[in-house]
């Protein structure tokens, strides 16, 4: 097996600001792993807050690439790199997702089929996603709401954690009003204390939100489950539940558990944490960063499986380079396709990194 890395630039439609950053562009690293004429693709993008930069993804695929060459073929590979005897320990676990990714594609090309049969799913997953909406003002809140719920979104996502917490209650009430029947979620992005958390909860059960992401600084997985204990809308843990290990320290406290390949490891990793937490009383979410259709693809051959899906991190850019998993209408849904199911479209000379 050979292997190559290619970078470029994910520009977004317009900028999303989120409690602690405002991002408008990030890059992706697009790992291919080649076997008998067949390539496997898989995606990691760069990440501030997880301390990743295009140099760092581009070295390390280099180095997963040296080890790939031991194995005959994608099938022992796979096998060994769930073993933890292709990655290290140390590797970013963004890293082992998109080598993950690249390899179940590659698998699934070898054997004709879609990456969710190989999961042992037989009909083809199809699942409403959230689709975000960031802190902006409530006019241009309440303009998107209306044209997501008009395109067929069932569930807008609320980013939170405004400077005014008045704000983020004004921006749920106008969206609430401009698309009355969608179901919504809210994100601070840990921007609550647990004292603001406990007065603001209430209220936006009242304006009809579901559920809640991660209402305190991530840190203290008590605090989290003390707060989920009592409050009135139920509390996933997103960047309090990165692996497994989190996992199993947070179920059964918190309603929800937002699963993110990048964060967690990949498929696999995400299944064992699937499994961990069922019957706890702790559903799933499957959520994603920004990346391209190639970087959502392999959570939305587990989407069925989730309570909820936020999946929406392709429809974020002004130009998806890869296609094969929709979501314009609200819905993303696996192709027919073998492997990850996706096919690239087109890189525009702008957007080489």
């Amino acid at each position: 097996m050979k292997t190559s890395v290619r970078t470029v630039r994910l520009e977004l439609s317009e900028p999303l600001r989120i409690s602690r950053s405002t991002m408008s562009a990030r890059e992706a690293v697009w790992l291919t792993v080649e076997h008998d004429g067949l390539r496997g693709h898989g995606e990691a993008v760069t990440s501030v807050y997880y301390e990743l930069d295009a140099e760092t993804l581009q070295g390390l695929f280099a180095a997963v690439g040296t080890g790939l060459g031991r194995f005959p073929d994608p099938e022992n590979a796979l096998e060994a790199l769930h073993a933890g005897e292709l990655a290290g320990t140390d590797t970013p676990p963004a890293v082992t997702a998109a080598v993950d990714a690249a390899l179940l594609d590659l698998v699934g090309k070898r054997a004709g089929s879609p990456v969710h049969r190989l999961l042992g799913a037989e009909r083809a997953p199809v699942a409403a996603t959230s689709r975000t909406i960031g802190i902006t003002s409530p006019v241009r809140a309440a303009a998107e709401a209306r044209c997501l719920a008009a395109s067929g979104f069932e569930v807008i996502k609320v980013k939170a954690g405004a400077p005014d917490p008045e704000d983020d209650v004004e921006r749920v009430r106008v969206i609430r009003d401009a698309a009355p029947r969608t179901r919504l979620l809210l994100d601070p992005n840990g921007a609550w204390s647990t004292a603001q958390a406990t007065a603001l909860l209430p209220r936006f059960a009242d304006l009809g939100v579901e559920a809640v992401e991660q209402p305190l600084a991530p840190g203290d997985p008590d605090a989290l489950g003390a707060l989920a204990e009592k409050s009135p809308l139920p509390i996933i843990a997103d960047e309090d539940a990165v692996g497994f290990d989190d996992a199993r320290r947070l179920a059964g406290r918190v309603q929800g558990i937002n699963v993110k390949l990048a964060k967690c490891g990949g498929v696999h990793a995400a299944l064992r944490i699937a499994e961990l937490i069922e019957g706890s009383g702790t559903e799933l979410m499957l959520g994603c960063l920004t990346a391209s259709t190639l970087g959502l693809a392999p959570a939305v051959h587990l989407a069925d499986r989730a309570r909820w899906a936020d999946l929406d991190g392709h429809l974020l850019l002004a130009h998806d380079p890869w296609t094969g998993i929709g979501g314009q209408d609200g819905f993303v849904r696996t192709s027919a396709l073998p492997g990850l199911g996706v096919e690239l479209r087109e890189v525009r000379r702008e957007d080489v990194a």
